[in-house]
């Protein structure tokens, strides 16, 4: 995957899970969406090789950017396949909100995430990934509700 500082293409077997990004937090972005309840939504993806890559089932996280609060804010599966729309592609999330936001400030200070695409480059489009690795540190963090929470809708 990684040549001499540069990343290759992607496969399956590099990514433990996706990475959807938004400017906005949960409130604005489905209105009403309340910390441990599930929320299916069509995300916005970038054109590219890696929507090919993503198959229903595989876990995917949502990372707000910004100044307040950013960091990982919801966890998931991928519903569907992405889909060509009028407006470009979407891929349908299945997400439970989490009740404590994993802090970007906190995976910053972790070796096994620090890393991760999403922050090294968090204006990068849509979709991102992380690492098994990585996927792991973010689940360490997890509150012990969310954890309970998100396995009972798997």
């Amino acid at each position: 995957m990684v040549l001499a500082g540069r990343v290759g293409r992607l496969t399956d077997a590099d990514v433990a899970c996706w990475v959807l990004k938004s400017s906005r937090p949960p409130d604005l972005v489905a209105p009403g969406w309340a910390p441990g309840a599930a929320c299916e939504l069509d995300r916005c993806v970038r054109p590219s090789y890696r929507l090919g890559l993503m198959h229903p089932g595989r876990p995917v996280l949502l990372w707000v950017s910004g100044r307040d609060r950013p960091g990982v804010h919801a966890l998931g599966e991928v519903a569907g396949a992405p889909v060509d729309g009028a407006g470009g592609p979407t891929v349908a999330v299945r997400l439970t909100r989490l009740t404590e936001p994993v802090d970007r400030a906190e995976l910053l200070t972790d070796p096994a995430v620090r890393d991760a695409e999403v922050l090294r480059m968090p204006a990068g489009s849509n979709p991102s990934w992380l690492s098994s690795g990585q996927f792991a540190a973010v689940l360490a963090r997890l509150a012990p509700a969310d954890v309970r929470s998100c396995a009972a809708r798997t």
